[in-house]
């Protein structure tokens, strides 16, 4: 879910240049396209993350900010994730770990504090390790990383 982020094209001006970006909105991969036709590298595709259209062990990195939260911004309380918010999540994580290439890394930028997330990416049908560093000195976020076959 890139949305209208910036990110993909601020990596791409860090250096890296091989990067593909996926959205559920047509819409909005169309204005993407369109601003960032100049950056060779930069792919954009109309993807559903819950059943990416990827071989299997395809990337290095697959790197999420905030879209997963997408499937929790409705639930009342975080200590008791619906079934349907849960099975939305494992859908996505199960999707991740397939085209991650072994040792690759799954990067997640969140508000989510890891009593909350931890449970959700700590699955050993992953097969992944998982740590996380907190930054922020008011107000947190939390950066998740999980590398395949650890």
């Amino acid at each position: 879910g890139c949305g209208n982020s910036a990110l993909s094209h601020d990596l791409h001006e860090l250096g890296y240049t091989d990067i593909t970006s996926i959205d559920f909105s047509p819409v909005c991969i169309e204005a993407m396209r369109a601003r960032y036709a100049h950056c060779a590298g930069l792919r954009w595709a109309v993807m559903d993350m819950r059943a990416l259209r990827f071989p299997d062990a395809s990337f290095d990195v697959v790197l999420e900010k905030g879209a997963l939260d997408v499937f929790l911004v409705e639930e009342r309380d975080p200590w008791r994730v619906s079934a349907q918010a849960t099975a939305a999540l494992h859908q996505v994580l199960t999707e991740v770990s397939r085209v991650l290439r072994p040792g690759g890394r799954f990067v997640s930028i969140s508000f989510a504090q890891p009593h909350f997330r931890k449970p959700h990416y700590a699955q050993e049908a992953f097969g992944w390790s998982l740590r996380h560093v907190t930054y922020g000195d008011a107000f947190h976020y939390f950066l998740y990383v999980m590398r395949k076959g650890e």
